[in-house]
């Protein structure tokens, strides 16, 4: 099992294809699985890079404060671990928080930059989902978090269409061992970001992803994003809701790849996304 020694923990990581860096940083669940719908592409021209953050999946148990600071250290340990100077960077959700930190406080270490599904800092809307979840979990128990998460991040038409999702759908998103007393940590984390005055300093080229049905963090987020950071391109999918990488994999993978191949990420040859009715 391929784990780093980063700071004050083991960080358990995956490498796929080879070529220039590519990481992939996941959301809450922060697990590296997340990503498997984007890793036989992406890996045909890239040197892929995942991870499980400190806390999730196969990493270690870790009881400190958790901060969206501490997890892009998390981030360059490893780069510095593999040996890695320089990469693109994906981020969806909490990794696209991870992946602001590193475009503002190490810009030498990053190249392109995807901002994806992800936020500027917490409102009042945001707020209220974390604190509904918060509820749940400290309520009703890891279980329950878990399926009731789906209705967060799916749209509603893949809920209705698997009739209900499998603990192997289920752990994609948060690993097959979870933490509460972690997870409620890295909420927090969450509600606690804000880098929204430092957006303008970011240089790095940069692809912002919104999902119009994303009722998590709506398309707002991505467009104030892309307003705050020159010269960011801002994509906007029709559906896929909060995890449209894995519930859309080849409109997301086509986007994406056309970005970091220094390509118009916007031109479509075919319409991208409908809504299944």
């Amino acid at each position: 099992m391929p784990v780093a020694d980063v700071r004050d923990c083991k960080i358990y990581y995956e490498e796929h294809g080879s070529g220039f860096p590519l990481l992939l940083i996941s959301g809450l669940g922060g697990v590296s699985s997340y990503w498997s719908p984007q890793l036989p592409v992406f890996s045909e021209q890239f040197r892929v890079v995942t991870h499980d953050h400190r806390g999730t999946g196969q990493s270690s148990r870790c009881y400190t404060k958790y901060s969206v600071e501490q997890m892009t250290s998390d981030v360059i340990g490893l780069m510095d671990r593999l040996g890695i100077e320089r990469a693109h960077v994906v981020g969806h959700s909490t990794g696209g928080a991870i992946a602001q930190v590193l475009a503002i406080e190490h810009p030498q270490r990053v190249d392109r930059v995807v901002l994806y599904a992800s936020w500027t800092k917490a409102d009042a809307f945001f707020r209220r989902c974390f604190e509904v979840r918060l509820n749940l979990l400290r309520e009703s128990g890891a279980q329950a978090y878990i399926r009731g998460a789906a209705v967060f991040l799916y749209p509603s038409w893949w809920i209705r269409n698997q009739g209900a999702l499998s603990d192997r759908e289920d752990s994609t998103v948060y690993g097959a061992e979870f933490d509460a007393e972690i997870v409620e940590r890295r909420i927090k984390a969450l509600l606690e970001f804000d880098r929204t005055d430092q957006l303008g300093s970011i240089r790095a080229p940069c692809l912002v992803m919104g999902v119009a049905n994303d009722h998590l963090t709506p398309a707002y987020y991505s467009v104030e994003l892309s307003e705050r950071i020159p010269a960011a391109e801002l994509v906007i999918l029709e559906d896929g809701a909060h995890v449209a990488s894995e519930v859309k994999p080849d409109d997301f993978n086509r986007v994406v790849m056309r970005f970091l191949l220094g390509q118009d990420p916007n031109a479509q040859s075919e319409p991208v996304g409908g809504l299944p009715l």
